[in-house]
């Protein structure tokens, strides 16, 4: 064995030892439970860099919105709770919706029934989304506003307004 391979095999055993010695003594706990979505969201980006630097096709879009969307979710679940997965859920709907779109915007070729699925993704997601928002506090803030709405309309009732500003 030669001496540079002497030293690159030290060097790698040294790393992992310290990598394994580390690990067991705890510090890496709190740094795999806060940031492991990046493991979806690094190679998510690399698709996206390995599209635009023209080394990939455009198919890899797909997965790599996906990646990237989903990524967020999960960071958004770290930090607020796993409990809103219950709410964001949709987005793993909208990540393929997403993803589908990337790929029809940017590979400059037509596809007529994928423009069409993309759209009925999207408009499914953002429906689900809706429901979700109305099963949370949010139905409290739609009903204050109907309310208000209902007043101003019933007030209103009557006065003709024909110097309008607007």
């Amino acid at each position: 064995m030669s001496d540079n391979n002497k030293l690159t095999t030290g060097i790698l055993i040294l790393a992992a030892g310290i990598i394994i010695l580390l690990g067991k003594l705890g510090v890496f706990g709190f740094l795999g439970r806060a940031f492991w979505p990046l493991l979806l969201l690094i190679p998510g980006l690399l698709l996206h860099m390995l599209y635009f630097w023209r080394k990939g096709p455009a198919e890899l879009l797909v997965p790599g919105a996906m990646l990237v969307l989903y990524s967020v979710m999960f960071f958004i679940a770290i930090i607020w709770g796993w409990q809103t997965m219950k709410h964001i859920w949709p987005g793993f709907i909208l990540g393929v919706a997403a993803g589908l779109y990337e790929y029809l915007l940017l590979s400059g070729t037509r596809h007529n029934g994928l423009w069409i699925v993309t759209l009925m993704l999207t408009a499914v997601s953002l429906v689900l989304f809706g429901f979700t928002l109305f099963s949370m506090a949010f139905i409290y803030l739609l009903a204050i506003l109907m309310i208000v709405a209902g007043i101003w309309l019933i007030a209103a009732r009557g006065r003709r307004n024909t110097h309008r500003s607007w």
